[in-house]
């Protein structure tokens, strides 16, 4: 296995006849995770991905884990709860910058996940070990289980990739805070975005950032500065490669799971760390031209055929 992540994934309504869900009669049922999202989009780039879960033994989870086994990703350690139920949101996407999230998602299945439930060689088995900051919001054992599964690759000497992915709906900002920065010192490679970064160290200069999460234990920092791209930041050497223009964002929900999976891609390929960030500035530039969270999540030749067409002097201007 190349990627193994470990998350919650959740049935996803959006409106159809109104972007206002209290005027809409009929919803599109689609699924989103963060996690699963990475693990889609490496899939989509050629590459072997595994998620962990657990999901409601009812007809949403069986639904969500057939289309993700579909997208190409393992699901052989997802598992069922007969107890709890698989979590749900509705996204309404009024504007392209204005795109509301509600959650239904408490006491879900995947909130009831346990350390004792990993199999350890599963994860041992992979080249990275990708986590996210939702994960261990959901529960005391979710945090529990997250923690474990990180102790598990440092064993292994699997290499740690945590996305921060902060949701402040779901626990204190204290707790964020902490927990963030706790797991971002467990972390090998680190991918926080600018608002992460002000909200775990206090500052949004990008160059402090870089040098804080580096002190912080992560090795490497792939700091999302939006449109303008990422910065990448280890102890040897820094720089900022800039983004793909879009001409019209159709949903930035995602962006950052695209993100995530392309620089993830350009790691395993063993390409330059410069090539492997311009990388995932490509797929989450096109993650945000359709409707959808992972729907946009190109196929290699994609890339490949939006990296041609892209103007590059506009983009290194």
């Amino acid at each position: 296995m190349d990627v193994v992540t470990i998350g919650e994934s959740m049935v996803l309504f959006t409106p159809e006849s109104s972007p206002l869900m209290r005027y809409s009669h009929t919803f599109s049922r689609k699924f989103g995770g963060a996690e699963s999202n990475v693990a889609i989009g490496l899939a989509r780039l050629g590459h072997r991905s595994g998620w962990i879960s657990k999901v409601g033994n009812d007809e949403f989870g069986k639904a969500m884990v057939g289309f993700i086994r579909g997208e190409g990703v393992d699901v052989s350690h997802v598992t069922f709860s007969d107890e709890a139920a698989t979590g749900i949101y509705f996204k309404e996407v009024r504007r392209a910058n204005d795109v509301r999230v509600e959650y239904y998602r408490k006491g879900s299945a995947a909130s009831t996940m346990q350390p004792y439930e990993l199999d350890p060689s599963y994860i041992a088995t992979s080249r990275f070990l990708h986590i996210t900051g939702i994960t261990p919001a959901l529960s005391d054992s979710c945090y529990e289980t997250v923690k474990k599964a990180v102790e598990i690759a440092k064993q292994h000497g699997i290499k740690v990739v945590f996305d921060p992915n902060l949701r402040r709906k779901l626990w204190s900002e204290e707790r964020a805070r902490e927990v963030l920065l706790e797991l971002a010192s467990l972390a090998d490679i680190i991918l926080p975005g600018i608002d992460e970064g002000r909200f775990m160290f206090g500052v949004d200069d990008p160059e402090k950032l870089g040098n804080l999460f580096l002190q912080n234990g992560s090795a490497l920092v792939i700091l999302k500065v939006g449109a303008k791209g990422a910065f990448y930041f280890t102890e040897k050497e820094s720089a900022l490669v800039p983004g793909y223009p879009v001409e019209e964002v159709v949903d930035p929900v995602g962006a950052g799971d695209g993100f995530a999976a392309g620089v993830l891609s350009g790691l395993l390929d063993g390409i330059s760390l410069d090539a492997a960030v311009a990388r995932g500035n490509a797929v989450g530039a096109m993650a945000t031209m359709v409707q959808g969270d992972f729907e946009g999540l190109p196929e290699r030749s994609e890339i490949e055929r939006f990296t041609q067409q892209t103007n590059l002097e506009d983009v290194h201007r």
